[in-house]
């Protein structure tokens, strides 16, 4: 079974002569451990997609299910159920506190699943290490590089231990450097902890070092296609 279903899934907005067709049906099947792009130019429909399946965003026809889990099924409450044990968001903005610190950043998306003392110690300080941030856990935002913080919100979406991490254009605050460096980690995430990614990109370099590829334009998917590595984890 896909650990991701989809099945006709649309998102209309407004109604009548105003009606807005943000995302077209779509039919789409992903597996446990991908690393896929979702890419396409602005306005085509790639954030769309990815707040549905992270289930910010409600479809107006269609099904998915998550990890065995109906998920356009759910109501607001189910629905923010579902987000905080299923999926991690890794933004482009980076979304971090900046009255916290590295550690408590972290540790904020844990603390509002309800995780014990012990347990957040132990997944935080994993995370971190995981990112290569140890040694800045008492750090604040502030004083980070825009790399680093990047590396904060992955080490904060990884603690949890969801099924999926969904990243919105997360290169788009880097410059190449930083870029390339968040990338690998993406990869080595992915490849050695079989972390299921998903992004939304219009980088090139993104692009090229996801797995799968899925192409939209004005709403409608248009191609789909394995990329560079070759893991045919993805079925339409």
């Amino acid at each position: 079974m896909a650990l991701i279903e989809i099945n006709q899934l649309s998102r209309v907005y407004g109604t009548g002569d105003n009606a807005v067709v943000a995302l077209h049906p779509v039919d789409l099947n992903i597996d446990r451990g991908a690393f896929v792009c979702v890419a396409g130019p602005s306005g085509s429909g790639k954030s769309t997609l990815l707040n549905l399946i992270g289930a910010i965003d409600t479809p107006s026809s269609g099904s998915l299910t998550v990890d065995g889990v109906e998920v356009t099924g759910l109501n607001r409450t189910g629905r923010a159920k579902f987000r905080r044990r299923s999926i991690g968001f890794i933004f482009q903005s980076f979304n971090l506190l900046p009255i916290l610190s590295v550690y408590e950043n972290v540790e904020y998306s844990l603390l509002l699943k309800g995780i014990n003392r012990q347990e957040r110690r132990e997944r935080v300080l994993t995370a971190l290490e995981w990112v290569g941030l140890s040694e800045l856990r008492d750090s604040f935002p502030g004083r980070l590089s825009g790399g680093q913080q990047q590396r904060v919100a992955v080490a904060r979406a990884i603690a949890g231990a969801p099924a999926i991490i969904l990243a919105d254009e997360p290169t788009g605050s880097l410059d190449t450097g930083n870029g390339r460096e968040l990338l690998d980690l993406f990869t080595r995430l992915n490849q050695e902890r079989r972390i299921t990614f998903i992004f939304s990109s219009h980088d090139p370099r993104v692009i090229a070092r996801a797995a799968e590829v899925i192409t939209l334009q004005d709403g409608k998917l248009v191609q789909k296609y394995g990329g560079n590595m070759g893991v045919p984890s993805l079925q339409v």
